[in-house]
């Protein structure tokens, strides 16, 4: 009887051992990668090694070497930026805890000795919990959900990350054009100043016309200080998103935003898509799965909440007069914890009102993701005709204006005040056409965001929570 009891332990524990999760080979990026590699066209990678490092080094030295695109800058930041390593550290505890949740509870073992009126009494105990045990397939089960949504978790850190570099390297970029539009302005400024000034000696600028001449020269000697000011800070932005520090922080920009595309998509199916598509609802969803599993297992143990068996052997050493004598007892002892009170009511009603709490918010998600991107695309699409109008009709009309009014005055029709509001204008008009292209890019970037997660609005949603 006893070999069929131990056959039996055995045959158990061989069935658990086999039910057990192994550690992947990369800490659960293989999934990260690939959404990544399929959304943004771009590598995520953990950095843990020397040679990883290395390689990651060698491939942002590469792309540092050229000026920076949109890509290649998120590609940077993918490498470099440790606030990203430790999410993906995150992951890599989450599979931990999957691992731990699909291994059985470890036995305890305990050895006790008492003496007195010439005995010597020896206890040993070996305790394991059978509850843990038979409920260990619903655990595995709620773990490796959790560690599903710990990936998804991962990757929606991965497209924030990238969404907050694209909006950086717009900001930055769309700066330095300013800066440079600016100093062109401020360099005609200047000469229209002294050339009034030196008319003035003349007599053929009169005080008021000096006056705002300069005027004109000091407002956009300001605008450029202002203009610098804000490309600096943009640029630090770029910089502290890409992780790069040192030598590496001599990266070149381009001088202007990327042109226009020709054409922008459809509304048609972006709901869908976007339902489809954000791994931040998948998080939730599969969080959900994970508390439903977790609510069958309280369920299960309502009514029997520790069940601990102990194999438990004795000795008990006699000294008499007649020498010393060894008695040998075995035996077993079963410890039950059974909730008389509350029948384990509490339990199963706390998990099934916090399931249901997450059964509404998802269903709150999913109304909110879908007007996120319906508001995502009007301003995508509101930027770009924005945007369409400057670059086709409004700055082709401001250099004939130009044009014009330097003509006028050349031919004395007109006075230097029409001249020097002509230049302002025409200052602002080109200002404004930077600011367009720039806000339809990152309206781009918001766009995308609303498809496929990482936008602002989801993040500062899970911040509440």
């Amino acid at each position: 009887m006893r070999h069929v009891g131990r056959f039996a332990v055995l045959g158990v524990s061989a069935f658990s051992l086999a039910a057990c999760a192994s550690f992947s080979p990369n800490g659960g990026m293989t999934p990260v990668a690939s959404r990544v590699g399929q959304e943004l066209g771009q590598t995520a990678a953990k950095i843990v090694t020397a040679a990883d490092e290395v390689s990651a080094m060698a491939k942002v030295e590469a792309l540092l070497a050229k000026p920076l695109t949109a890509d290649s800058a998120v590609q940077i930041a993918l490498l470099k930026n440790r606030g990203l390593q430790a999410e993906y550290n995150a992951l890599g505890i989450s599979e931990a805890d999957y691992v731990e949740a699909s291994l059985p509870m470890s036995p305890a073992f305990s050895i006790g000795k008492l003496i007195g009126g010439g005995e010597l009494e020896i206890e040993r105990r070996l305790v394991g919990s059978i509850l843990s045990l038979f409920t260990l397939p619903a655990r595995r089960a709620v773990a490796e959900a959790e560690f599903k949504a710990a990936s998804f978790r991962a990757v929606d850190a991965t497209f924030r990350l990238a969404a907050e570099t694209r909006r950086a390297y717009y900001n930055a970029v769309a700066s330095r054009q300013l800066v440079a539009l600016l100093e062109k302005g401020q360099n005609s400024a200047e000469a229209a100043a002294d050339l009034t000034v030196k008319l003035g000696e003349t007599g053929a600028a009169t005080k008021l016309e000096q006056a705002r001449a300069s005027a004109f020269y000091a407002e956009v000697s300001a605008e450029l200080a202002e203009a610098k000011m804000r490309a600096g800070v943009d640029r630090e932005t770029l910089t502290r998103l890409m992780g790069l520090w040192g030598m590496e922080l001599n990266f070149k920009l381009p001088g202007q935003l990327p042109p226009l595309p020709d054409r922008v998509p459809s509304s048609e199916r972006l709901e869908a898509d976007a339902v489809t598509r954000r791994v931040d609802l998948m998080v939730a969803r599969l969080e959900l799965e994970a508390m439903e599993k977790s609510l069958g297992l309280t369920k299960a143990s309502r009514y029997v909440t520790a069940l601990d068996l102990a194999g438990m052997a004795n000795t008990t050493i006699e000294t008499g007069e007649d020498g010393t004598s060894t008695a040998d007892a075995y035996g077993f002892e079963i410890e039950l914890e059974i909730p008389i009170f509350d029948l384990g009511e509490t339990g199963v009603r706390r998990s099934t009102e916090t399931y249901m709490q997450a059964v509404n918010l998802l269903a709150e998600r999913a109304i909110n993701i879908r007007s996120e991107v319906r508001s995502a695309y009007i301003a995508y699409r509101a930027t770009y005709d924005i945007s369409w109008q400057y670059r086709n009709r409004i700055l082709p009309l401001r250099e004939t204006i130009d044009e014009q009014a330097l003509l006028e005055y050349s031919g004395m029709i007109t006075d230097v005040f029409d001249l020097l509001t002509t230049a302002s204008e025409s200052i602002d008009s080109n200002v404004a056409a930077i600011e367009a292209k720039r806000d339809f890019f990152l309206a781009a970037v918001d766009f995308q965001a609303a498809l496929i997660g990482g936008s602002g609005e989801a993040a500062a949603g899970e911040a509440e929570e």
